[in-house]
């Protein structure tokens, strides 16, 4: 039986930064990615980021704002996964993106789409690297009462997501 290890790789990214990491196969993945992305709107900037598995393994980068390509470059030749894909974007949630990014033909899964701090757990063998899984945000610390109830639905209502008075 071949031996595993696991590393945590953090996701250093800004503040005003949303990220979403996910597995798909070939190299037109990059290019269809960003694509996908455009399409959502001429708002959003973005970079992606995408790792080779066999050939050159290289990590192909695409977007349309130079700090967020070279940032999600980087992030995923640090999680180092064959066919894993890292997007980071502004002017834009995931929200708006997710089910685009879903719809390309070669994306297999997507592990996180979000705002917050995120850690990706990478499972090492002989034959590679491989995301298990991630770690996004922190974990609760309570159940929400009536009062956050009201605030959640305001929040949506504000935020332009629900329908009807705030």
């Amino acid at each position: 039986m071949a031996a595993v290890a696991f590393e945590v790789v953090p996701v250093d990214k800004p503040d005003d930064t949303n990220v979403v990491i996910g597995q798909a196969h070939f190299i037109k993945t990059v290019e269809d990615l960003h694509e996908a992305l455009v399409g959502v709107g001429s708002q959003i900037e973005f970079g992606v980021g995408f790792c080779e598995a066999s050939g050159a393994r290289l990590v192909r980068r695409s977007g349309n704002d130079e700090e967020l390509v070279d940032l999600a470059a980087e992030t995923a030749l640090a999680i180092g996964a064959g066919h894993s894909f890292v997007i980071l974007l502004r002017g834009g949630f995931p929200v708006n993106v997710l089910n685009p990014v879903k719809l390309v033909p070669e994306v297999c899964t997507v592990f996180c789409a979000t705002a917050n701090a995120v850690d990706v757990l990478v499972a090492v063998t002989d034959r590679g690297r491989g995301v298990v899984g991630v770690v996004d945000g922190a974990p609760p610390v309570g159940v929400e009462t009536d009062d956050d109830v009201a605030d959640r639905h305001a929040l949506l209502r504000e935020l332009g997501y629900k329908l009807g008075p705030v």
